[in-house]
Formats: C-alpha cells, sequence, structure tokens
C-alpha cells in the first residue's frame, strides 16, 4: 500500500501544480490560489504546504501525515484570463462540496483550460473600442476619439505579433507604446485635441491586475510576491513612459 500512497502523492502533487501555475500565471491574487489550492487538497484528501514566490511555487503535498512529495511549480506566462480565474476558483468549491476524486477534477481542470478564448479580431476591437472611449470620456473630441482607435488597433497588433515571436516584455512594451503614440500624434496636423489623443493611446498597455494584486497580495502579508508584482508593473509603466517620451521628443514644437 505504500507503492501506492506514493503514486496518488505524486498524481495529485502533479495536478496541484499544473492548478497552481495556472492560477497564478492568468492573474490569481496569492490568497485566493492558497484558498483554491487547500480546497481542492482537501477534496483530495492530501494537505498541502506553500511557499509562494513571484516566479516559483514550492509545493509539498502530504497524506496522511506520513508520506510526502514535493514540487517546485514555475509560474508560466499566460495571458491575463479573468474566466479561467472564475470557473477554476469554482471548480475548487465544487471538488470540496462533492468531495469529487482526483480524476473527475484533472477532466474538469484540463475541460476548462482547454477552452478556446476569444478571438483575436474581437480583443483587438474591444481593446481599441475601451481606449477610444477613455479618450472620449477624458474630454477628447470625435477626431481624436477616431484615430486614439486606430492608434490602439496598430500597437495591439503589434504587441501580439512581438509577445508571438517571444520578444522581450519590457522593448515590446516600448516598441507599442511608441507606436501607438506616434500615430496618435498625428492628431497635432489637426485642429483638435491632441494632447488627450496621445496620452490616452497607451492606456491599453496599463498593467493594472498586476498592480492590483501587488498591493492585495502586500495587505494580506504576501509581502515578498506583492513587493515583486508592484515592482514588475513599475517597470512597466515606466517602459510605457519611454515609449511616450519618444514621441512628445518628436511632435513637441507642433505641441508648443
Amino acid at each position: 500500500m505504500p507503492g501506492s500512497n506514493n503514486t496518488y502523492l505524486a498524481q495529485a502533487s502533479e495536478f496541484i501544480s499544473e492548478y497552481i501555475g495556472t492560477l497564478m500565471g492568468c492573474g490569481v491574487h496569492t490568497s485566493r490560489v492558497v484558498r483554491n489550492t487547500n480546497r481542492i487538497a482537501k477534496a483530495l484528501d492530501v494537505e498541502v504546504h506553500l511557499s509562494v514566490f513571484h516566479r516559483t511555487v514550492i509545493l509539498a503535498v502530504r497524506k496522511d501525515g506520513e508520506a510526502m512529495h514535493s514540487e517546485i511549480v514555475e509560474i508560466p506566462n499566460l495571458p491575463i484570463n479573468f474566466r479561467f480565474n472564475s470557473e477554476l476558483s469554482a471548480l475548487s468549491w465544487e471538488a470540496y462540496d462533492h468531495h469529487l476524486p482526483l480524476h473527475v477534477v484533472k477532466e474538469k481542470f484540463d475541460r476548462i483550460v482547454s477552452t478556446p478564448r476569444f478571438s483575436h479580431n474581437f480583443m483587438l476591437f474591444m481593446a481599441g473600442a475601451a481606449n477610444a472611449s477613455f479618450c472620449r470620456l477624458f474630454g477628447g473630441d470625435w477626431l481624436s476619439t477616431l484615430i486614439v482607435f486606430i492608434a490602439t488597433l496598430v500597437g495591439f497588433t503589434i504587441k501580439a505579433l512581438m509577445h508571438k515571436h517571444m520578444s522581450n516584455l519590457h522593448f515590446t512594451v516600448i516598441v507599442t507604446a511608441f507606436v501607438s503614440s506616434i500615430i496618435a500624434g498625428v492628431s497635432v496636423l489637426f485642429d483638435t485635441t491632441s494632447d488627450i489623443a496621445i496620452t490616452t493611446s497607451v492606456l491599453f498597455l496599463i498593467p493594472g491586475v498586476p498592480l492590483i494584486n501587488g498591493v492585495i497580495d502586500v495587505m494580506e502579508g504576501y509581502i515578498l510576491t506583492g513587493f515583486a508584482r508592484l515592482a514588475k508593473a513599475f517597470i512597466i509603466i515606466l517602459c510605457i513612459a519611454v515609449g511616450l517620451a519618444m514621441t512628445l521628443w518628436i511632435v513637441k514644437n507642433q505641441l508648443i
């Protein structure tokens, strides 16, 4: 029976590792990951001990207070996905409430993570519409709003292409911020609210989720993870500022 216990522990540990990595990679704050994982562990009749860091999670899975299996989980770089966050949290409650066996939980998990994301064209349109709405909300006229919409479409596409080709994140943000803002800079040639157009053209790059998660982590006692997330978010903001500054340097004569 010890061999059976070890096999089950290894399988449970492998699944829990994948579950944790998906949650952390998709933009869940640390305390929620810990709570969800503990519910999954209780449903699978094992104990888990987590040490959560920004890039890795050290996981120890124990059964009956004796046999133990350890894993080091590398957190994947996944797109922010609130649907995954919601459905995987719901899965932890379903597993806990109904005491689902491992194979059933894993099947449900695989079904969730294999669900197709929204199409790129839909995301492209929504990003453009959201950024254009910000421009209008902050006082931009309709011409500026249209220019920001076009600038966002181009910038979002470049960002996706550079990410697909594994370009450095910070370099990608600088290039995307520059391209989006320089296209929005065309607005200086017209009698329009060009200052609002340029500044709102890069808002789709703001790392809102890491900022929010970082604050939540710090407030809930996960200091290392929280400050790491905040540091990453502030570096991205700095990269946005660099790209935007390059555009402002080019068009400064027209703005003065």
